[in-house]
């Protein structure tokens, strides 16, 4: 069942990290422990955070501000790393260096501003991908070869959710509106990537949340319908931590996947003849699965990834526009 390919057999790339936060630091480690690719560079608009990061990761090259990152010559690929908010702005500047560009997702604030990362990077030549982590596991794949071999038959239902316990605090950028705070970009954007990657675009989207004092997000319950009787139930907080689990039933039976349901984790098939069976292959973080996939798709020539296409990001983006307008949340400069 495994096919997901070892990230040791990737090419080299050398990647250029721009922003020193702690996603970023996860980001390094997969790379450096779990690849062939060199971290050859860091940036940041803090010197010392950006010293600080390169002596934790051993790399050699560190910049103060982002475009000296961008135009370091020996930068292949830059892994965006900033709040939501400046990935837009950050995802061009490394475009317009002639980099291939990883960005964090959630990949944009919105639709509009993903359409032009892609409109840019077209005109570029450059590839450029969502970092999307959850699309690359073993077990997803090990999902979707189950579900396409019809062993839980028809999808009816699809569940998950992901929230975490975060205190209140209006300058952490989880809560700052002008950062694109809210649980939905950061957390609620696992659930909704993972909805897409089973059942596709829906045709309807439901969602109600609460606010905070911040006017971000801090709740969302989100209901996604496809067809006649198909429904994606899903739900972020920022308030409690959650199960992070997912489950996808079926006329035939259904799948238990573990918590965190969109890492590296476990699964398990219960059919309606009773036959039960369990995929177990936890492994550690991740995050080099999605580098691993820049590296070969750098090497192969193309602009985009067949497992997260610029398609697919501008599909989550406009559904987590839709859900954003339904609870009432808009950024500054929206």
């Amino acid at each position: 069942m495994a096919r997901t390919p070892d990230p040791r057999t990737a090419p080299p790339i050398r990647w250029g990290i721009l922003g020193a936060g702690g996603i970023a630091s996860v980001f390094a480690s997969g790379v450096t422990q779990h690849t062939r690719a060199q971290l050859v560079a860091v940036g940041s608009r803090n010197r010392d955070r950006a010293e600080r990061f390169a002596t934790a990761h051993g790399i050699p090259t560190t910049h103060v501000g982002y475009r000296e990152l961008v135009e370091d010559p020996q930068v292949d690929a830059v892994y965006v790393a900033t709040p939501h908010s400046e990935h837009r702005e950050h995802a061009l500047l490394a475009i317009r260096a002639g980099k291939h560009v990883l960005v964090e997702k959630a990949f944009t604030r919105n639709e509009a501003e993903a359409r032009e990362v892609f409109d840019a990077a077209r005109a570029a030549g450059v590839f450029v991908m969502e970092a999307m982590w959850t699309r690359f596991l073993p077990h997803v794949d090990a999902l979707h070869q189950v579900i396409d071999a019809g062993e839980i038959g028809e999808i009816v239902n699809l569940s998950a959710d992901h929230g975490q316990f975060m205190a209140f605090d209006p300058a952490s950028r989880l809560y700052d509106p002008n950062l694109a705070g809210g649980a939905l970009l950061d957390l609620g954007v696992y659930p909704v990537a993972f909805a897409h990657d089973f059942l596709g675009v829906p045709d309807s989207v439901t969602a109600v949340g609460t606010l905070t004092d911040t006017g971000v997000d801090g709740q969302i319950s989100m209901v996604l319908s496809y067809g006649r009787r198909t429904l994606a139930t899903l739900a972020t907080t920022l308030w409690a931590k959650t199960p992070t689990i997912a489950t996808i039933s079926g006329t035939e039976g259904f799948i238990s996947v573990a918590g965190d349901f969109y890492g590296p984790t476990s699964f398990r098939v219960q059919r309606r003849d009773g036959r039960i069976w369990e995929f177990d292959q936890p492994g550690p973080k991740g995050l080099q699965f999605e580098a691993a996939e820049v590296a070969r798709r750098v090497a192969e020539g193309v602009l985009e990834s067949p497992r997260m296409t610029w398609q697919g990001t501008l599909d989550v983006m406009r559904t987590m526009d839709t859900i954003r307008s339904q609870v009432g949340v808009v950024y500054p400069g929206e």
